[in-house]
């Protein structure tokens, strides 16, 4: 079962990178429909300015 914070877009505030779930980051081996929290906070850093995941904030509607 999949929450509404699991379905969160986060923006990365140093360079304004959106990751989107629906979309992963499929160059760095996210698939497509990975929650921003299963993204490895160890391993993952922003594709366009290597922020790591602390940086980023969630997109609330």
């Amino acid at each position: 079962m999949t929450s509404e914070a699991d379905e969160l877009s986060y923006y990365c505030l140093p360079c304004g990178y959106i990751y989107s779930p629906a979309d992963g980051d499929p160059d760095d081996g996210i698939p497509p429909g990975t929650p921003f929290s299963e993204v490895p906070e160890d391993t993952w850093i922003c594709p366009v300015c290597g922020a790591t995941k602390d940086l980023f904030e969630p997109i609330e509607d």
